[in-house]
C-alpha cells in the first residue's frame, strides 16, 4: 500500500472548528497501474465491439423471424454495449490524477456509470414488456429455427466477451459487473435457445413472448440491485460489504480510546472506500500508531482512504461535530 503519513496541527476556523492541535493522519492507495488500465481499457473496447455487431444480427434476425424474445435479447445487449461504453469511459476518467480543483480526483464517474446503465436498462426493459403482453394476446408466427441459431450465436459471444474480464473480477466492482451481467447473458440466450426449441416442437407461439418476459422480469431483478447499490453510493451511504458498526466497534476497542463520533463512511469510486473519524483518547493523546490503524482498516475492512483525528476529552467537549445528528 502506497500511503503518506503527516502529523500536523490544524489551523483555527477550519473544517472541525476547533483552535487546538490535533494528531492527523492521511493514506490512501493508488488505483490501478498504466498497464493494468491499459489492458482493462482493450477488454472494455473489445467487449463493446463484439456486443454491438452481434446486436444488429439480432435485430435483423429477430424482425425477420418475428420474434420478441430475439429482440428482447437484442435490447438488453445493446444496454450491455452502453453499459461497457460507460464502464470504459469511468474506469478512464478515474485514473485520472486529482487536481486541486477535483481534489478527489474523478472517481464517483464510477458510480454514476452504475446509476446510468441501470436507469436506461430498466427502461429498455420496460418499453419490451409492454410489446411482449401485446404479443401474448396476439401471437405472430415465430421462425424457430433462425431463433434457435441467433440465441446460441448469443451463448457465445456473450459467454466469450465475459471471459475478457475474468482475470480482474476480484479486484474492481466495476470490472467484476460487467462480468456477472455478461455471464447472465449468456444464460438468458441458453433460455430463448430452449423457447425457440419448444416451439419448434409444440408449435406454441406464446412461448416466444412468455420467454421475453422471463427474459424481462430476470433483467428487472438483477438490475434493480445495482440500481439501489448505485443510488446508495451516489448519496455517501455506507458501501455494500462494510459495517459501520464493526467499523466503530473495533475503533472504540482501541486501547486508550473512550469515544468516536464524527465517524463517516463512504464510497470514493466503485474500488475504493473512505473513512474520516475523531477518537478521543483519554489523558495525553499520542498518534504514533495512526499509521498501523489506517492500515489496519485496510486489511480488516477495505477501507484504504481514511483520515484519523486525535482529541483529548477536553477537545472533544469543544468539537462541533460530536453528536451523531451533525454534518
Amino acid at each position: 500500500m502506497d500511503s503518506s503519513h503527516h502529523d500536523h496541527a490544524q489551523p483555527a476556523g477550519h473544517r472541525h472548528g476547533h483552535a487546538h492541535h490535533h494528531g492527523h493522519w492521511h493514506g490512501h492507495d493508488h488505483g490501478p497501474g498504466p498497464g493494468e488500465a491499459g489492458r482493462r481499457g482493450r477488454a472494455f473496447a473489445a467487449g463493446a465491439a463484439i456486443n454491438l455487431a452481434f446486436v444488429v444480427v439480432q435485430v435483423g434476425f429477430g424482425l425477420a423471424a418475428h420474434s420478441m424474445a430475439l429482440l428482447a435479447d437484442a435490447a438488453h445487449n445493446f444496454a450491455d454495449v452502453l453499459a461497457l461504453l460507460l464502464a470504459w469511459g469511468a474506469a478512464s476518467l478515474t485514473s485520472r490524477k486529482p487536481t486541486r480543483h477535483r481534489t478527489y480526483g474523478w472517481g464517483r464517474s464510477s458510480i454514476l456509470a452504475a446509476l446510468g446503465n441501470a436507469m436506461v436498462l430498466l427502461i429498455g426493459v420496460g418499453a419490451i414488456g409492454l410489446e411482449a403482453v401485446h404479443r401474448l394476446v396476439a401471437p405472430a408466427p415465430v421462425g424457430a429455427l433462425t431463433v434457435m441459431l441467433v440465441a446460441a450465436a448469443g451463448i457465445v459471444v456473450n459467454g466469450g466477451t465475459a471471459l475478457l474480464f475474468l482475470r480482474d473480477r476480484a479486484h474492481d466492482l466495476n470490472v467484476r459487473a460487467q462480468f456477472l451481467h455478461l455471464a447472465a447473458d449468456a444464460l438468458i440466450s441458453a433460455g430463448v435457445v430452449v423457447a425457440a426449441a419448444a416451439i419448434s416442437v409444440t408449435g406454441w407461439l406464446w412461448l416466444d413472448p412468455l420467454a421475453s418476459l422471463a427474459i424481462v422480469a430476470i433483467i428487472v431483478v438483477s438490475t434493480w440491485g445495482v440500481l439501489r447499490q448505485s443510488v446508495d453510493l451516489a448519496m455517501d451511504a455506507v458501501p455494500q460489504g462494510v459495517s459501520h458498526d464493526a467499523v466503530e466497534a473495533w475503533l472504540l476497542a482501541l486501547p486508550g480510546v473512550t469515544e468516536v463520533h464524527d465517524l463517516h463512511i463512504w464510497a470514493l469510486s466503485t474500488t475504493e472506500t473512505a473513512l474520516t473519524a475523531h477518537l478521543v483518547y483519554a489523558g495525553a493523546a499520542s498518534d504514533r500508531r495512526l499509521h498501523e490503524l489506517s492500515a489496519e482498516l485496510g486489511r480488516r475492512f477495505g477501507i484504504r482512504h481514511a483520515t484519523l483525528q486525535i482529541e483529548s476529552d477536553a477537545d472533544a467537549a469543544l468539537c462541533r461535530l460530536r453528536p451523531n445528528d451533525v454534518v
